[in-house]
């Protein structure tokens, strides 16, 4: 499947996928912690995006990594600038500078490894934040100035994060309220 038929596909789908290497992977659902996570965190950062210039989107918007794909759903994407689309559909984003996975138990490895590999490539991307469903803890790598990657992590209710790239930071107290940690 090329780019152009998986968007075509897609694009008239009622579930989300995924696509890589010329195939479409469905998306599954997710927890309760995994939908609330995302909104707290667009909660608590969006006053401080409007002092700048940059805006935060829902899952709803898929990323484009190259030219070819492959194409992803993340959680939460912050963007800076003006959004770079790919298209007249106004639905991929070529341009993030932060991006946001909650990470389970079963899908843990699969961000930290194949995503954030392949995320990496993108160039206006400045920081990948992993964010915990099973404790507390919020990891941010933070792209430097060399292009190589630097992990800063947040453990416990009393932490702050802090996204450099952004000028925005948050309490674990906050994001995490009334979570039940499914670990």
């Amino acid at each position: 499947m090329t780019p152009e038929q998986y968007l075509s596909v897609e694009r008239n789908s009622e579930i989300k996928s995924e696509y890589y290497d010329g195939q479409m992977f469905a998306m599954s659902g997710g927890s309760l912690a995994h939908a609330l996570l995302p909104l707290r965190i667009v909660e608590l950062i969006a006053p401080g995006l409007r002092n700048g210039a940059c805006e935060a989107v829902t899952s709803d918007l898929r990323v484009r990594v190259a030219s070819a794909g492959p194409f992803f759903y993340p959680d939460l994407t912050v963007y800076c600038g003006e959004a770079h689309l790919a298209d007249e559909y106004n639905d991929v984003l070529l341009n993030p500078s932060v991006i946001f996975e909650i990470v389970s138990r079963s899908s843990e490895g699969y961000d930290r490894g194949f995503k954030f590999a392949q995320y990496r490539q993108i160039e206006s991307l400045r920081e990948y934040v992993l964010v915990s469903q099973t404790e507390p803890r919020i990891e941010v790598f933070a792209r430097q100035a060399d292009q190589s990657w630097v992990l800063r992590e947040w453990v416990g209710m009393d932490a702050v994060c802090r996204l450099a790239s952004v000028g925005v930071e948050f309490s674990l107290s906050d994001i995490y309220r009334n979570i039940r940690f499914d670990g």
